[in-house]
């Protein structure tokens, strides 16, 4: 289930976030360690990354100068998470891309936006639509990499999230590589299947232009 959405500018700007349940201890937790993510985030950083946190996953993607994070319960499809924010963030940049680069920008200058946010998280949660759309991404996905980290390792290990970026550059390089192989094998799987057809296809129209044309 969606628990939280939280927009903020790569100057670590607050814009938007949605309205949620205060009482909520563990969440309030959730969104001080995103506040702390985005201010580590510089221009090599990964752009799009699932940060694992107990029971939780913080998913953030970055469009433009405008990083996009819903915090999600453990469990929940990651790739519906980042269809959830494909949808946010085309929103957002249709509303606000004339305004949020400005300068003299309050935090959560944007707060009404959270009426799309509520009425998005609530598609993204009724049951049908989640099945549906869980369906239609994994016919649409193919082989996408999307790093993962512990967020424990970002916050209190020191490790950098430009090396993720750098481990995602590397997966998506190997899956390119994974992929031209894919199509030679098919390549030659053809040629196998088909060469024995088209030579004796030949074979058959030269005997008939022998016979009948010679």
């Amino acid at each position: 289930m969606i628990k939280s959405t939280l927009i903020y500018r790569d100057d670590g700007l607050p814009l938007c976030a949605s309205v949620d349940d205060e009482s909520d201890i563990s969440l309030n937790d959730q969104k001080k360690k995103v506040k702390i993510v985005i201010s580590r985030l510089t221009p090599n950083s990964a752009t799009e990354a699932t940060l694992e946190s107990g029971n939780y996953e913080i998913n953030y993607i970055k469009r433009d100068i405008i990083i996009y994070v819903v915090i999600c319960e453990l469990g929940y499809p990651r790739n519906l998470a980042f269809s959830y924010l494909g949808d946010i963030s085309e929103e957002f940049q249709l509303s606000y891309s004339h305004e949020y680069g400005k300068l003299n920008i309050r935090p959560y200058a944007f707060v009404s936006f959270d009426n799309f946010l509520q009425k998005t998280k609530k598609t993204y949660s009724d049951k049908k639509v989640q099945d549906n759309l869980d369906q239609l991404n994994q016919e649409l996905a193919g082989v996408k990499q999307i790093m993962s980290k512990n967020i424990e390792d970002l916050l209190y290990r020191g490790d950098s999230l430009d090396k993720m970026s750098d481990m995602s550059a590397s997966l998506k390089e190997s899956s390119k590589k994974y992929k031209k192989s894919a199509q030679k094998i098919n390549f030659d799987l053809l040629i196998s299947q088909y060469a024995p057809i088209a030579i004796v296809a030949f074979f058959f129209v030269f005997l008939i232009w022998w016979i009948f044309l010679k």
